[in-house]
């Protein structure tokens, strides 16, 4: 079995040997374990963070895994020689979030001719055939924009000034940001008095997000109307209200209105207090939905090609400190 030729591999016998009897606390012999070779995306959000912990807590060993855990520190080119080590491993399963939905035709080629199967959480990939993995686990991230449209068709309704957009994006290519992009894009051409009034890039990260947006601010020649900012995640929020702040801008219901992506316990507090106009949730405990498809696969069963996690959107009005306590990420 791979499994089997992966410990040979890792620990020259020495696990091989001890896999023969099962452990007398009752754990799973090592050699019956199920490999997983994860690719993660890096830890470039709270969110992302979030999603780590969750993978982790389902594929441990009392659960009858072992769990090879990369992290790619946001770069593609690492993603894709993980992957190839993994399958130098014979790893029995690659579970892969992937950075941007291109690019993945020839690795996962690889991974199919040697029997592998690949399971997508949180993104998608562009690719060719389709078959070259067998199922994706996330989030609908056009349905996540089309809600924050919404709450911001509810808000202007009836306005007859333009309301005045700052969009700022998640890292290119990456289905979180196609999807978000392109609810607002509907939006904006829909809406003859929205106008958009620049685009930056904020690569999902509050420093970046900082940086981009003090610039921009820097370079009015004046304090400008800015109605919304459309925040595609969490931290990028955190940077724009840092900035927008420190440039007097006030931020909520009576200034700029702030909308977020993810709906992580710090951006729900800013929420509550009213620096954050909308919360879009984003669930990022996909660790659960994950392992289904590897049970399923385990026992011989085909399993949902895309699975989508339920989600909610919040509000102040729709928040309170217990809540917030409850809160798992």
């Amino acid at each position: 079995m791979r499994r089997r030729v992966l410990f040979a591999l890792l620990t020259l016998g020495l696990l091989l040997s001890a896999a023969c009897t099962a452990d007398p606390a009752g754990e799973p012999a090592s050699e019956d374990l199920i490999v997983i070779g994860m690719c993660q995306v890096g830890a470039e959000s709270d969110w992302r963070v979030a999603n780590s912990e969750s993978m982790k807590a389902v594929f441990t060993e009392a659960n009858g895994y072992r769990l090879l855990f990369d992290d790619a520190r946001q770069k593609q080119e690492n993603q894709i020689t993980a992957i190839r080590k993994f399958i130098q491993q014979q790893v029995d399963y690659i579970v892969l979030m992937p950075i941007r939905e291109g690019g993945w035709d020839s690795v996962l080629q690889e991974a199919r001719e040697a029997g592998i199967p690949v399971i997508l959480v949180d993104r998608r990939v562009d690719v060719e055939d389709e078959a070259l993995y067998t199922a994706h686990v996330g989030s609908d991230f056009l349905e996540e924009g089309r809600r924050a449209v919404a709450w911001m068709e509810g808000t202007f309704q009836g306005a007859e000034d333009p309301v005045r957009i700052i969009h700022i994006q998640g890292t290119p290519g990456s289905t979180a940001q196609l999807g978000r992009t392109a609810a607002l894009e509907e939006a904006v051409a829909a809406h003859e008095n929205w106008e958009l009034l620049v685009r930056l890039d904020g690569d999902f990260t509050q420093a970046k997000t900082y940086e981009v947006m003090t610039d921009y601010l820097s370079s009015l020649p004046g304090p400008g109307d800015i109605d919304v900012v459309y925040c595609e995640n969490d931290n990028i929020a955190f940077g724009a209200l840092q900035a927008l702040e420190e440039q007097g801008y006030p931020c909520g219901r009576d200034g700029v209105n702030i909308i977020t992506f993810d709906a992580t316990r710090g951006a729900l507090a800013e929420c509550l207090n009213g620096r954050i106009s909308l919360a879009v949730e984003c669930n990022p405990l996909l660790g659960p939905l994950a392992e289904e498809v590897i049970r399923t696969l385990e026992a011989g069963g085909s399993p949902e090609k895309h699975r989508y996690v339920e989600e909610q959107i919040f509000t102040a009005e729709d928040l309170t400190e217990a809540l917030l306590e409850s809160r798992e990420y």
